[in-house]
């Protein structure tokens, strides 16, 4: 069975799983309305986008860890109880989330742009920094968007801000950070093998 298929059945198993019984329904739908489209675009799309093996894996890993923010309502991931060292009142694992949204998305943006900017790697740099920390931003206004639509509590859950009003912007600089980390590495692997004017 090719890469593609048996990584989306491992993410679809886990998604069957995390289904049951999440700790809040319309949470779990809410913030499954993007994430299952993408899933299946990314496994039934893949000779339209034509994004390597490895961008894919990291994009399903991506969505690996949404589904277990989803199911548990983020704020209520256990994690703490899986890792004992870590002690703190606030639950950690959406900040988490959004690092690894920049640093496992930015691999994929960079993949496509060098189809149309294979030689000026600076830009390239740029435009994927951009280009994450974008959506992350669009992501935290449809969190906004949809708190002040929905029904109160169910939007309280679905930010997730668990109290702190500087939510939207810690998450959104973790995601530039984590965009930072992944473009800097593909920069400097690409300068290294490739001579010449940037």
């Amino acid at each position: 069975m090719p890469f593609p298929w048996w990584a989306g059945a491992i993410l679809l198993c886990e998604f069957i799983l995390l289904a049951w019984s999440p700790h809040n329904r319309a949470d779990w739908l809410l913030e499954n309305l993007i994430s299952i489209p993408f899933g299946l675009f990314l496994v039934l799309g893949r000779r339209h986008h034509r994004l390597s093996y490895n961008t894919v894996l990291m994009l399903l890993v991506f969505l690996a860890f949404h589904e277990v923010g989803s199911h548990y309502n983020y704020s209520r991931v256990p994690y703490a109880s899986w890792w004992s060292a870590l002690e703190s009142e606030r639950n950690h694992y959406d900040r988490w989330v959004h690092f690894c949204f920049g640093v496992l998305i930015a691999p994929a943006v960079w993949e496509l742009l060098s189809r149309v900017l294979r030689r000026r790697i600076w830009l390239r740099a740029c435009l994927t920094l951009s280009v994450v920390v974008s959506c992350s931003t669009f992501y935290e206004l449809i969190e906004w968007g949809a708190a002040r639509t929905v029904d109160p509590e169910l939007g309280i859950a679905f930010v997730g801000a668990q109290g702190d009003i500087w939510d939207a912007q810690k998450d959104t600089a973790l995601a530039l950070l984590g965009s930072w980390i992944a473009t800097g590495y593909l920069w400097a692997r690409l300068r290294w093998r490739m001579p010449g004017p940037r």
